[in-house]
């Protein structure tokens, strides 16, 4: 498959920024898990206390059973984040994420600016989604 990933961690904010696009395949996903406990060992805040900017853009449609993967992805509590965006392209996209979030609080957004200004905002309502 075409998928990629990366994590970029900024400890004094403790922000985890990950990029991912392509098609994802479950290998790709137990790839993405691994790389994911390595990138948030490096946080140094509490646990959940980071904030999360995922930037979705270049992601193809996935198949109905990654979406369900991604779920489990997003439901583990060891990476939860106190504040999770998502930047997004497509609204098939969007649905699909919304799907594999579940009950989980997210906003998303059409820039990366949007997002990670809501994720430092002291008042979630502080910026628009």
């Amino acid at each position: 498959m075409d998928a990629n990933f990366s994590f970029s961690v900024d400890v004094p904010r403790n922000l985890v920024v990950i990029t991912l696009g392509g098609f994802f395949s479950r290998d790709d996903i137990g790839a993405f898990r691994a790389e994911q406990a390595r990138a948030y060992a490096k946080l140094q805040c509490g646990p959940n206390e980071h904030l999360t900017l995922a930037d979705i853009r270049a992601m193809k449609i996935q198949a109905q059973d990654i979406v369900a993967a991604w779920g489990d992805v997003l439901a583990d509590p060891r990476f939860r984040s106190r504040k999770l965006a998502f930047v997004q392209a497509s609204s098939l996209a969007r649905m699909q994420l919304k799907r594999a979030a579940g009950n989980r609080f997210v906003r998303y957004f059409n820039s990366m600016d949007e997002a990670e200004a809501w994720l430092f905002a002291a008042d979630d309502d502080a910026v628009a989604a």
